[in-house]
Formats: structure tokens, C-alpha cells, sequence
């Protein structure tokens, strides 16, 4: 899921910049440039940060690097392939 539209920054971006630190909604905006456009993005991002509504999702430290927790619209359920034919 895209938080930032103007940036095209993902909420798994906003995960890994928490998990590598970022405290501050101007942590997030000088790692990622998110909220420093039309800032409409700006309330969304603060809630990945520490004591925000999806501050539980962030990712998770692995020793051989970093392993990203499920986007808040992940589904749950494996993903299906679809074949598509043309005619």
C-alpha cells in the first residue's frame, strides 16, 4: 500500500525506516522524503512510529538482514495465480 502518493513511498518502506530507527515524522521526511509534498500523507506515516496505531507492524530485525512484517493489507490468505489467454 502506497502512503506517500506524491513519492511513491510504500507502507513497507515507512516499516523499514522505523525498524532501522526513524523516532519522528522529520526522521521519516529526511530518510524518505515522505509528508515533504502536499502532506496529506503526514498523519498516516506517524502511525507506523512508536506509540502509533501500526507501530506494532513494524519490521522485524533478522541476522541477515531485515524481514519485513505483513502490510496492513496483506492478505491473510495465500495469493491465487490467474492465467490469462488471449483470444
Amino acid at each position: 500500500m502506497f502512503i506517500c502518493i506524491c513519492n511513491a513511498i510504500t507502507e513497507r518502506q515507512v516499516q523499514a525506516a522505523v525498524a532501522e530507527g526513524a523516532a519522528s515524522l522529520s526522521d521519516l521526511q529526511g530518510q524518505l522524503g515522505v509528508a515533504s509534498c502536499c502532506g496529506c500523507c503526514a498523519e498516516t506515516a506517524s502511525e507506523y512510529l512508536p506509540g502509533g496505531r501500526y507501530a506494532s507492524q513494524a519490521t522485524l530485525h533478522h541476522e541477515q538482514g531485515v524481514l519485513v512484517a505483513n502490510a496492513a493489507n496483506d492478505s491473510v490468505a495465500p495469493m491465487l495465480e490467474v492465467a490469462v489467454r488471449r483470444a
